[in-house]
């Protein structure tokens, strides 16, 4: 699976559990992390933990393998690492704590709204 696959399989699981203000951000060439940052968050945390488990469930359909999956229990952010794609689940209050968007700011918003299946 590419890259561009990867991130659509990403937002399109985190929208189907309602995720709230999803953005891509274009990492590469600013992070050696990931080539992708998703950031979005819930309002609860329960909907932290769903977003996160529909990522996982997503990513295993496909035989992918999440390298790393952190916070989940205490649901405020939760990191799910999809090797060239790293997903931030926030809670509504650490995301705006944390404010990653601003963080990274010399990255390129992806708009995804536009590949995102109606």
């Amino acid at each position: 699976m590419n890259e561009q696959n990867l991130i659509q399989l990403a937002y399109e699981a985190a929208d189907d559990k309602r995720a709230e203000d999803i953005v891509v951000l274009d990492m590469k060439g600013i992070s050696l992390i990931a080539d992708y940052f998703l950031i979005c968050h819930g309002n609860s945390d329960k909907q932290v933990q769903a977003i996160a488990r529909e990522i996982k469930e997503k990513a295993d359909e496909f035989g992918l393998t999440v390298k790393r999956l952190e916070g989940f229990d205490e649901a405020r952010w939760v990191l799910v690492d999809l090797g060239d794609v790293v997903a931030h689940i926030f809670h509504k209050e650490e995301r705006s704590y944390y404010n990653l968007e601003r963080l990274w700011g010399d990255a390129t918003f992806v708009d995804m709204k536009s590949e995102h299946k109606a």
